[in-house]
């Protein structure tokens, strides 16, 4: 079965614009979030890790007529730089066929997104008064459209929005359409982008921390969102070698599902679905899990691993155990530590980073949470270091049970 390789990267953040930005971001390990500036945020903790302002994309305002709101907009920012660093380029228009002098066919271009809230804020405008100048209705979920129509991808386009997995879905999937041939090149990852009535909805909830992402934390006292776009070039080994793709930054090698059913906000107490997820993406990876944090690279161990840890109590505790049991001893490394939680593009953010550890061969510090759980026994360092093993394990869980585990491995030399 071909590989699928990660030939490009993009992505709008709470750090910045780009990746280079991003992977900045990771080593100084220093970030807060703001109070959001809607003065229609009546709740007791408007706050968010915000894409800063400076940062915030031009437009585009519509596509096709379409009015287009924030998440549209941060897909498309961060799918242009995938785009770009995988050496490949917008196709010719609609009606075109067969290969282009790049040896691209749109017809085997996929795009696979995700979001929880999607353009939910030309939404809520109109609620309040504040339409589009178009006055055009949207829907709330284009953000595969939108980036499928701007790059003239003739393959599945399709947006995913089952909460908190959901790029991690997108991610899987994409690779599923490589591996049963009905692509070869999926844009792949997710999008989130400032939504009034979801933060809202979590302060009600009361699952809102008063100061930052804490996952793992003593003191954790719930999540605190984040906003941007991350955006992956899945591409297959035969299609990235016959066009002579110019930087492969590793593979996903493995990917489960599991569903708690269990409750609809709740994670199942004993773990048992999200570590058959994990022990299901490893297995198919080849990955071992006994390696921890003195395995040389390229040695075939787990080297990290991305959790979803988002600083809830239930979830932090749960996660963090199956972890302890499964794979002892690996280094943790905690994106929304760094950016908050991005719900829907929340997978694609830690496979972002974790392709980004694997082509760098590092694993940057977390940023500082305060004092650790002992309920949570998972290693969290604090300083830069070697990448061990040649694999990433990378976790996304979400409401109704809906589990995911993806690993990530070095590129084959």
């Amino acid at each position: 079965m071909d590989d699928v390789l990660v030939t490009g990267l993009g992505a709008l953040s709470p750090l910045g614009t780009g990746v280079d930005a991003f992977w900045r971001g990771m080593h100084a390990a220093d970030t807060a979030p703001v109070r959001v500036p809607d003065p229609l945020a009546h709740m007791d903790h408007p706050l968010m890790y915000l894409v800063p302002e400076a940062d915030l994309p031009d437009g585009p305002e519509e596509q096709d007529g379409l009015p287009l709101g924030r998440g549209s907009q941060f897909a498309l920012a961060a799918a242009r730089e995938a785009v770009a660093d995988a050496g490949l380029a917008a196709l010719p228009g609609p009606d075109a066929s067969g290969a282009t002098d790049a040896g691209l066919d749109p017809r085997r271009v996929a795009v696979a997104l995700s979001t929880g809230m999607g353009d939910t804020d030309l939404h809520e405008g109109w609620w309040t008064g504040e339409a589009p100048a178009s006055g055009r209705w949207a829907p709330a979920f284009p953000l595969a459209s939108v980036v499928g129509g701007w790059f003239g991808a003739q393959g599945l386009n399709t947006c995913v929005s089952n909460a908190c997995a959901a790029s991690g879905y997108a991610l899987s999937m994409a690779a599923d359409l490589i591996h049963s041939g009905e692509a070869d090149v999926v844009i792949a990852g997710g999008a989130e982008a400032y939504s009034r009535v979801a933060l809202a909805c979590f302060n009600r909830l009361g699952a809102i921390d008063p100061e930052r992402c804490r996952p793992f934390a003593a003191e954790r006292r719930g999540t605190v969102f984040g906003e941007g776009a991350a955006v992956l070039v899945l591409e297959s080994a035969s299609h990235a070698r016959a066009r002579g793709a110019r930087t492969v930054y590793g593979r996903l090698a493995g990917a489960g599902w599991s569903c708690d059913a269990y409750h609809p906000t709740a994670p199942e107490p004993s773990g048992e679905q999200i570590e058959r997820a994990m022990r299901v993406a490893l297995r198919e990876a080849g990955a071992g899990t006994g390696s921890g944090a003195g395995a040389e690279s390229g040695s075939g161990g787990l080297g990290f691993v991305i959790p979803h840890g988002t600083g809830t109590a239930l979830n932090d505790v749960v996660e963090s155990q199956v972890l302890d049991a499964l794979t002892p001893r690996t280094p943790l490394y905690s994106v929304k530590a760094l950016i908050g939680h991005t719900g829907g593009a929340a997978g694609a953010f830690a496979a972002l980073a974790a392709s980004l550890v694997l082509h760098h061969k590092t694993l940057p510090p977390n940023v500082p949470v305060g004092t650790p759980d002992p309920e949570c026994a998972v290693p969290l360092p604090s300083g830069s270091a070697p990448m061990t093993g040649a694999y990433g394990l990378v976790n996304a869980y979400a409401f109704g049970g809906n589990n995911i585990s993806l690993v990530f491995g070095e590129a084959a030399a």
